[in-house]
């Protein structure tokens, strides 16, 4: 019997009945204008707040893949409500939404986790969490057949972040995505959130993966998918791809109007230049 990762925020961070769903995922799409196009994309940054609040910023990200074609796309995301020690990919057959199925890479799992050191097939992470989930309506309207390898960091560590990257480097291609899953600051003014975020901004352009991760464990910085974030730029980095682009960076503020407590967001967009 076929094993189901059931959408677990529908009706809370998206819309749970599908034709609103990708009514609102499109009109975001549409309500954002890329100044250039990108031919060979290797990777994503994207928040994973409410749609009504990052789901625009999330869309400079997923507007720069559409129509494009991927065999493969392995989702990166924290973990928000579980602590474990090491890296879980979840060991069932399929994520499901409200647009349907997504049928998991079991090929490229198996060799992620066949050395069982760090990473390894489990449900930890997988539960509740909502930030591998909300990157998934976005990827189904803009990408056709594709599989999924979504991966849970119970523990963002370095040791942990070098040894994804590492253990991804040799599996992905031209035919694989990689998206990470982060929002920035949580419930700062928009002022000092600006500061804050604006570090990890920085961090990204210049490729500082090792900077980016000892700025957040000083705290010089907020990301709860700094992980993710510094494991793309890593794996990236290993295959030779240089190239990266913020495309949005905004704040909660901008919706809600409150700037005494907002939350930051970021999309970018990794790629080759040939």
């Amino acid at each position: 019997m076929k094993t189901v990762r059931e959408p677990a925020v529908a009706g809370m961070f998206y819309p749970a009945f599908a034709p609103k769903l990708r009514s609102e995922i499109q009109a975001h799409l549409t309500s954002v204008n890329l100044k250039k196009t990108f031919e060979n994309i290797f990777g994503l940054v994207s928040p994973h707040a409410g749609y009504v609040y990052s789901g625009k910023t999330a869309a400079y990200a997923y507007k720069a893949i559409q129509n494009k074609s991927y065999k493969t796309v392995v989702v990166i995301s924290p973990s928000h409500r579980e602590y474990f020690p090491g890296i879980s990919i979840y060991s069932g057959d399929a994520y499901k939404t409200p647009l349907g199925e997504i049928e998991l890479d079991k090929e490229m799992i198996a060799k992620l986790t066949e050395d069982k050191i760090f990473i390894f097939e489990g449900i930890n992470g997988h539960g509740a969490e909502h930030a591998l989930e909300v990157q998934l309506p976005f990827l189904q309207t803009v990408l056709d057949g594709f599989k999924l390898v979504p991966i849970v960091m119970g523990d963002q560590r370095k040791e942990f972040v070098f040894h994804l990257a590492e253990k991804l480097s040799p599996l992905v291609n031209n035919e694989t995505l990689i998206v990470a899953s982060s929002d920035l600051s949580h419930f700062h003014t928009r002022k000092e959130a600006d500061k804050l975020d604006a570090v990890i901004e920085n961090r990204i352009s210049s490729f500082d993966y090792n900077g980016l991760l000892d700025d957040l464990e000083k705290n010089k910085c907020e990301s709860c998918g700094g992980g993710p974030i510094a494991v793309l730029l890593r794996t990236a980095e290993l295959n030779g791809i240089q190239n990266v682009k913020i495309l949005s960076r905004t704040d909660s503020g901008d919706v809600s109007g409150d700037t005494n407590e907002v939350v930051g967001y970021l999309s970018a967009v990794l790629f080759s230049s040939s």
